[in-house]
């Protein structure tokens, strides 16, 4: 009986920004691990092609996921807030400074690491809510990507309070 070793699993090319290159995949914990051992999904590269996923695409993933979880009001940081709402005012400016506001990734090869900056509603519980952002985010970028997400930091960088006014606008402290 013969054993043979198995073959190393090509490298899969997830592209950034404009076409640059993302960080190492090195650079992420376990880099290297086959995707379908990883995630339990299969290569994004076959013999019918390759599948490349630009950093923007996981970004909005990771807002879109993250925004629909009950009890976040926003994401972002008070200034990109603030500049987002003025970019929203102009001609052609796009709401709330877009969708991927407030969200950075790092994407490897297999792996991608999220970053959030998170308004959350007051009143609600921020470990249950952190807890319940990273399994929607993790959720939905394992599934739509195919990639294994490493970590899910969340940064609560205020908390929105309604005003006791009800036909004026709503306040983030």
């Amino acid at each position: 009986m013969s054993t043979s070793t198995p073959e190393p699993t090509p490298a899969v090319s997830i592209t950034g920004v404009g076409g640059a290159s993302p960080a190492p995949a090195a650079s992420l914990p376990g880099a290297g691990i086959p995707a379908a051992h990883a995630a339990g999904h299969t290569d994004l590269l076959t013999a019918q092609g390759r599948t490349s996923i630009a950093d923007s695409v996981v970004r909005k993933i990771a807002a879109i996921a993250a925004r629909e979880v009950s009890g976040v009001h926003d994401l972002g940081t008070g200034g990109a807030r603030a500049m987002g709402s003025i970019r929203e005012r102009l001609p052609g400016g796009t709401p709330s400074g877009g969708v991927t506001q407030g969200v950075a990734v790092e994407v490897g090869e297999r792996q991608a690491a999220v970053d959030l900056d998170v308004v959350v509603e007051y009143g609600v519980s921020i470990v249950d809510l952190s807890q319940a952002i990273r399994r929607n985010v993790v959720a939905a970028l394992e599934r739509m990507t195919g990639l294994q997400v490493t970590e899910v930091n969340i940064l609560v960088d205020d908390i929105h309070i309604d005003t006791d006014d009800e036909e004026g606008p709503s306040r983030v402290l």
